[in-house]
């Protein structure tokens, strides 16, 4: 398993620099800055000394070995253990999760730092992901969610590349840690740990565990989709209670939820054109026709196009790339007056449509107008 490609995600806490901490005030002042987004929110007095801190811890993981960087950071530990004791000189991509703070970013990149002294060739991303904070609930429910939806966009390429993805959660803040080892049943081949004073790693490999969400998805498709989009429903139906959050009225997908509908989408979306999300969407019969015939990787994205379309009819200034809703020119396609894209590539393809009234009907699937 060492030879395969490996992408190893790490939440990073503050140990590296309590740890390095010269005294008891020193550390009690980095616990009291934790949740601190920016440096400029603290007095001049902290904010000095938590710079000398991050300086002086700076300058001693450049000269740490690899006995010396495993008893700063638990984040470091981990990773030499995941490597038996030596960083292999390969490209492995190293994802360092840093909480929504000064202080967790600071100590990202200086775990960041000792991994790239010992090997230039890895590739190292520092996520800073917004909201990831433990002052406010609701936010940081937000932001579990937002980083459900990153995770199955990103990790499922990596895996079809060869990877083998690894969730090292020996370090970072225990709220983090618990999410982490929630989903990684999910998206890790394997998930690592130091148990208590152990000097090994505890490995726990996939377990051949799935979650037969799609009859949930399918019976309450149309929320789901909107949800999703980011778009208000006025009742969650027969959703679980524990796939849902409500704050102040307002109704999202919880992270479990965001996993219900990251693991089910695809298949649905691919077994053919789904029902229209929205009363301001209809499906023409040359379109329906049109999408029939594709292959179902291509009715995927015409699904996905359908729902971005959605959110544009009710949010004007959303329009993606991805979208590109647009009206046609000296009306080159009655009675379409419209066009979105539906696919980028060699063989890219167009979706025409006109409004009638305040309803916007997909008339057909075509190659784009010249």
């Amino acid at each position: 398993m060492m030879n395969r490609k490996q992408y190893i995600l790490s939440p990073c806490g503050t140990s590296l620099l309590t740890n390095q901490a010269q005294d008891n005030e020193e550390r009690k002042l980095v616990f009291k800055c934790a949740n601190e987004e920016s440096k400029n929110n603290l007095s001049d007095d902290d904010r000095s000394r938590l710079e000398k801190l991050i300086a002086r811890v700076s300058v001693k993981i450049d000269e740490a070995n690899y006995q010396e960087a495993s008893k700063m950071s638990a984040e470091i530990n981990g990773i030499i253990k995941i490597y038996h004791g030596s960083l292999p000189k390969n490209r492995d991509i190293h994802f360092l999760l840093s909480t929504d703070t000064w202080l967790g970013e600071e100590t990202a990149k200086l775990v960041e730092k000792w991994l790239l002294s010992k090997n230039r060739n890895f590739i190292t991303i520092v996520h800073r992901h917004p909201d990831l904070q433990t002052k406010e609930i609701s936010a940081f429910q937000s932001a579990l969610s937002d980083l459900i939806k990153k995770f199955s966009e990103e990790i499922p390429n990596y895996k079809k590349d060869g990877y083998q993805v690894i969730f090292n959660l020996t370090g970072g803040f225990k709220s983090v840690q618990g999410f982490l080892q929630s989903i990684a049943n999910f998206y890790a081949d394997e998930t690592v740990y130091i148990f208590e004073t152990a000097s090994e790693l505890l490995r726990i490999p996939r377990l051949p565990i799935s979650m037969d969400a799609i009859p949930i998805v399918e019976a309450n498709l149309i929320s789901f989709r909107r949800l999703a989009m980011g778009l208000p429903i006025s009742i969650s139906g027969h959703i679980p209670e524990t796939l849902l959050f409500s704050l102040d009225d307002e109704i999202t997908l919880s992270p479990w939820g965001e996993i219900v509908w990251a693991t089910s989408k695809s298949e649905i979306y691919k077994r053919g054109l789904q029902i229209s999300p929205s009363p301001k969407i209809q499906y023409g019969k040359n379109f329906e026709k049109g999408v029939a015939s594709l292959a179902p990787d291509r009715i995927e994205m015409v699904n996905d196009r359908i729902d971005q379309l959605n959110k544009h009819l009710e949010e004007k200034t959303y329009n993606p790339s991805a979208l590109d809703f647009k009206a046609l020119k000296s009306n080159p396609m009655p009675p379409s007056t419209h066009e979105i894209d539906a696919w980028h590539d060699k063989d890219a393809k167009r979706i025409f449509g006109h409004f009638q009234q305040d309803v916007f009907i997909l008339d057909k699937l075509d190659k784009g107008l010249h």
